[in-house]
């Protein structure tokens, strides 16, 4: 890997079953890119098939950044890189990874996490949002698996 190569496109790797996955990942599509993103589905077939070596279990647990050159970000850097590669946002990114940033964009991962965590806990009886069995997540609205059920849609 050539660390001073420019990044040409960034991969991300978004868990297709969270709801707050699939609304972030329709944000970045809307935001004019300095870098392309390609968003492809975290564990899927695709992310298998370009990512061989990569834990793909934990790139269902957490956002996964993938530079062309092979660099590899997660978590909290993650976030900051894809909002390096949109326009608007990229003097943000610089920012958030500072110091002084850095606890603002840890605590925004750290926000993200927990209200997957809370999807999580969703029983599918309606006790803790509005998942239900036939919200077409697996037929539970629960996250039992490390990933986040899909709300039902509704009336």
């Amino acid at each position: 890997m050539n660390r001073n190569a420019p990044v040409r496109h960034l991969t991300v790797l978004y868990d297709a079953d969270c709801p707050l996955c699939v609304h972030l990942r329709h944000w970045l599509l809307r935001q004019p890119q300095l870098v392309p993103l390609h968003l492809v589905p975290a564990g899927s077939q695709e992310a298998r098939r370009r990512f061989p070596a990569l834990d793909h279990d934990s790139t269902l647990r957490e956002i996964t950044v993938i530079g062309d050159g092979g660099q590899v970000y997660r978590s909290t850097a993650a976030w900051i890189v894809c909002l390096w590669a949109l326009a608007e946002h990229r003097p943000r990114a610089h920012w958030l990874a500072t110091p002084a940033g850095q606890p603002f964009a840890r605590a925004t991962v750290l926000a993200a996490a927990k209200w997957r965590e809370l999807l999580k806990t969703d029983t599918g009886d309606g006790a803790a949002g509005d998942g239900a069995a036939g919200d077409g997540a697996g037929g539970s609205g629960a996250c039992g698996d490390g990933r986040c059920g899909r709300p039902g849609a509704s009336g």
